[in-house]
C-alpha cells in the first residue's frame, strides 16, 4: 500500500510513536488506579460483611430472623442481601431466592443471585459470605457490587475523554510539523536540483534560527560558496594557463621555424635549440608549480607533520639563499630569537620561507637589504621577511597571492607568478596566518602557533 508523503516523514512517525507510548502509559495508569480502587472497596466490603456475620452468628435463632428482617428493611438503596437456608438448601428467610452454588463457606466471594422482594425478582451481582450454624442451617449475607462496575465505567469515560483529544492533538501537531518539514525539504530539493543543473550561485534556504536544520543549511551554503570560488578559480586558472603557456610555446615554435630557415651552422642550430629548451622549461615550470599547489591544497602532506625547529629552518634558508643574494649585490641579514618548534611539514615550511626570501632578493635592487627574522610573540612565532624593493601597492595586497598574478612593478622580472600562491597554500594547509604589508619595501609574515 502506498503511504501518503506526510506519513513517510520521520517527524510524523515519531509523533505517532510518542503519542502511542503516551496512550499506553495512560491506559496502564488508569488500569492501576481502577485495580487499587476496586481492591480497596472489596476489602472494605469484606470487613463489613464479616463483622455483620459475627453478630448474626452470636444471636439466638429467633433474634437472628428478626435481625435479618431489620437489615433488609433498613435498606433504602436496595443494596443489601441476606438469606437463611436449611440444611436441605430451602430458603427460610431473607431476599435471596436460592443458595448460590459453589460458594465457599466463611470466605467472601463474588456471586450472582436472584433477589426477591416487593419489587419482584432481579438478578444481581453481589459480594457474599456464608457460614454454617450449629443447627445445620446456613446464613448468607452480602451486598450489591454494582458500584465497582460504575467506578470502572467512570474510569473508562475519563480515559476516553482524556486520551482522544490528547491523541488527536498529537496527530494534528505531527501533521503540521510534517507538512512544514515536507515543504522545507521540497524547497531544499528544488534548490539542490538547480545546483546540480549548474547554478552554483543557488543556496539552501535558512530562517535565521539556531535549529539544527538552519545550522546544517549554513554549513552547506558555506561549502557551496567554497565550491563556487574554487570552480571560478579553476576556470580562471585555465585561462591563465592557456595565456601563460601560449607565450613561451609560441616563442619556441617561432624560434624553431626561424632556426630551420635561417640557421646555417651547427652553432646557430644549438643556439636555437637552447632557446627552445628554455621556453619549454618555463612551460614545464608552470605545470610543475600548479601541480605542487594542487598537492598542497588537497592536504596530502598532513600525515607527515611533526615538530619543526624554526630557528634551525630559518638559518638553513638563509644559508641557501645567501650566495644568490651576494651574486646580486643584496645583503641578507638573519636574526633568530631562540629555538622554538611548531607542528608541521619541514620541507613545505622550508619551501614557503624560501619562496619569500627568493621573492625579496629578486625584487630588491643591488645594494639593497633583505631581512629574515624569527620573532617570539606570546603563543606564536613569527617569521618575517623584509626587503628594500619597490613594494606592493595597496590595491594589490590580496591579488598577489593568486596564481599567475604579477604586480605591475614586477612585469619585467623573470618568474611564473606562482611563488606567493605556493606560500599561501602551504600556510593554509598548516593553519597558520600569512600577511603582506604595503608601502616602500615589502614585509611578509607567517605567524605560527608554538607547540605546547
Amino acid at each position: 500500500m502506498h503511504l501518503p508523503d506526510f506519513a513517510r516523514i520521520t517527524t510524523f512517525r515519531w509523533t505517532l510513536a510518542v503519542a502511542g507510548v503516551f496512550v499506553l502509559c495512560t491506559v496502564v495508569l488508569f488500569g492501576f488506579v481502577y485495580w487499587r480502587t476496586t481492591a480497596y472497596f472489596t476489602s472494605s466490603f469484606d470487613s463489613l460483611l464479616i463483622g455483620e456475620m459475627r453478630l448474626f452468628v452470636a444471636d439466638s435463632a429467633e433474634k437472628r430472623l428478626a435481625d435479618i428482617d431489620d437489615r433488609l428493611r433498613d435498606d433504602p438503596r436496595h443494596i443489601r442481601v441476606a438469606g437463611l437456608f436449611g440444611a436441605d438448601g430451602r430458603r427460610i428467610a431473607g431476599n435471596i431466592e436460592h443458595f448460590p452454588p459453589n460458594l465457599t463457606r466463611d470466605v467472601p466471594a463474588d456471586a450472582v443471585v436472584v433477589r426477591v422482594d416487593n419489587d419482584g425478582r432481579e438478578i444481581e451481582k453481589v459480594r457474599l459470605v456464608a457460614r454454617a450454624l450449629p443447627s445445620g442451617e446456613v446464613i448468607v449475607i452480602g451486598r450489591n457490587i454494582d458500584e465497582l462496575a460504575e467506578i470502572a465505567k467512570i474510569d473508562g469515560w475519563a480515559l476516553v475523554l482524556g486520551l482522544l483529544p490528547a491523541f488527536g492533538l498529537a496527530v494534528i501537531i505531527g501533521l503540521v510539523l510534517s507538512a512544514r518539514a515536507q515543504d522545507r525539504l521540497s524547497e531544499v530539493n528544488r534548490r539542490i536540483q538547480r545546483i546540480v543543473a549548474g547554478d552554483l550561485r543557488e543556496r539552501l534556504p535558512t530562517r535565521g534560527g539556531e535549529g539544527p536544520f538552519d545550522k546544517l543549511a549554513v554549513s552547506v551554503n558555506q561549502m557551496l560558496g567554497e565550491i563556487e570560488t574554487l570552480i571560478q578559480e579553476i576556470a580562471g586558472i585555465g585561462d591563465n594557463i592557456a595565456h601563460d603557456l601560449r607565450t613561451p610555446l609560441t616563442r619556441v615554435r617561432v624560434r624553431l621555424e626561424r632556426g630551420r630557415e635561417r640557421a646555417k651552422t651547427l652553432e646557430e642550430l644549438r643556439l636555437v635549440a637552447d632557446h627552445a629548451i628554455a621556453g619549454l622549461d618555463q612551460s614545464l615550470g608552470i605545470i610543475t608549480g600548479l601541480l605542487r599547489i594542487a598537492e598542497i591544497e588537497h592536504g596530502r602532506r598532513l600525515e607527515g607533520f611533526s615538530e619543526v625547529p624554526l630557528a634551525t629552518l630559518v638559518r638553513e634558508v638563509a644559508d641557501f639563499y645567501d650566495p644568490i643574494a651576494e651574486d646580486k649585490g643584496v645583503t641578507l641579514r638573519v636574526e633568530t630569537a631562540g629555538e622554538v618548534s611548531v607542528h608541521g611539514d619541514r620541507d613545505l615550511l622550508f619551501e614557503a620561507v624560501g619562496n619569500l626570501v627568493d621573492n625579496a632578493v629578486k625584487f630588491t635592487p643591488p645594494d639593497g637589504c633583505v631581512g629574515l627574522t624569527l620573532l617570539n610573540s606570546g603563543s606564536e612565532s613569527v617569521i618575517r621577511v623584509t626587503d628594500t624593493g619597490a613594494g606592493i601597492a595597496e590595491n594589490e595586497r590580496e591579488a598577489v597571492t593568486k596564481r599567475f598574478y604579477r604586480a605591475d612593478k614586477s612585469r619585467r622580472t623573470e618568474g611564473l607568478g606562482l611563488g606567493l600562491s605556493l606560500v599561501a597554500a602551504i600556510v593554509k594547509l598548516h593553519g597558520f596566518q600569512f600577511a603582506i604589508s604595503t608601502g616602500p619595501g615589502c614585509t611578509a609574515e607567517i605567524a605560527c602557533p608554538k607547540v605546547q
